[in-house]
């Protein structure tokens, strides 16, 4: 494959002179031809410097090669090989600043996001070209000495949910599909999915009112209602995947249970490139926790912080008086 050199814009430096700016360089690595040319197309049209497009296996390979200052990564479905690789290059990123985009498949999620905790990888599930052009933008802005300021942890999420505004709005208006038509796909939840009314809510209340976090059946209770409401109007119009998220966290630690990666994704009502979004900018914000299976070490759970569970008991605290009109 040939590479080809990406026209650069020239400035002014102040001297009347016209400066040539450097263009990032990127790597691309996949299996997938179609996909690899898409990509590289897409990152020439942008501007960006191609380094490599490259099969996996060059991951997997002895040989010294120098990646680009953003590798994207489409690989759908990781065997053990490849996911060490993964967890190599993540380590590496890591010590480098390199910036990490990788897609993959719904059933992939827990492998691969297990094996990648070092660096700010950015995760795509079953991605659009859309999808790739906002994680490559920004990783550009992530990359060392190109931000102007460090970003708090409240603009961070208020950057996520402009960007989720901007994407419906594309869907309403210019008819643009951003997510794929997969049976992969992860959907708002259905009744299938939801949990059966409970016909102990107030009983748990008055036992359990003063016990820290509300009763599962409670959370639940809340849950199961707030899905409901896709069956009467347009999902998009309640998508609020940090609340959905944050009440299945509160209610699996009620229970005692763990939540992997991909439940967490299923239960926050969005597409799972949506929900991986929120959950690496809400983890950034204290708010989640990321650890190691106990059952497998190369996947991951997501926990509560202890100041999101001190939060979530603080507001259930707050609206007891309320439960039984929810």
């Amino acid at each position: 494959m040939q590479i080809a050199q990406p026209f650069v814009f020239d400035e002014d430096d102040g001297t009347g002179e016209m400066v040539d700016r450097p263009s990032v360089p990127v790597s691309v690595l996949s299996d997938r031809p179609r996909i690899r040319a898409d990509l590289v197309d897409h990152m020439l049209e942008a501007g960006l410097l191609l380094r490599q497009a490259d099969p996996l296996d060059r991951l997997l390979s002895d040989e010294a090669f120098v990646l680009g200052d953003i590798v994207v990564i489409d690989i759908p479905v990781p065997g053990a090989e490849l996911l060490a690789a993964l967890a190599r290059l993540d380590a590496r990123a890591a010590h480098s600043g390199t910036q990490l985009v990788v897609a993959t498949r719904v059933d992939a999620i827990d492998a691969v996001f297990g094996a990648m905790d070092c660096a700010d990888v950015q995760f795509l599930v079953d991605p659009s070209l859309a999808d790739y052009a906002l994680a490559v933008g920004a990783a550009l802005a992530r990359l060392p000495g190109r931000s102007v300021h460090e970003i708090a942890h409240e603009d961070r999420i208020a950057l996520v949910r402009l960007t989720e505004q901007v994407h419906s709005l594309a869907r309403k208006l210019g008819g643009v599909t951003m997510e794929p038509d997969s049976r992969d796909h992860v959907q708002s939840p259905t009744l299938a999915y939801m949990a059966a009314p409970s016909r102990t809510v107030q009983q748990d209340v008055d036992d359990r009112a003063e016990e820290g976090l509300p009763p599962p059946a409670l959370l639940r209770e809340i849950i199961r209602q707030r899905q409901l409401r896709a069956n009467f109007f347009e999902g998009d119009l309640f998508a609020d995947p940090a609340w959905d998220m944050l009440l299945d966290l509160t209610a699996a630690r009620a229970e005692g249970h763990d939540v992997c990666v991909s439940s967490l994704c299923i239960a926050s009502g969005v597409p799972a490139t949506t929900a991986l979004r929120w959950i690496g900018q809400m983890t950034d914000a204290g708010l989640f926790e990321r650890l190691p299976d106990p059952a497998d070490r190369r996947r991951a759970i997501i926990r509560l912080s202890r100041p999101a569970e001190d939060a979530m008991s603080a507001y259930f605290a707050r609206i007891a008086p309320s439960f039984a009109a929810i």
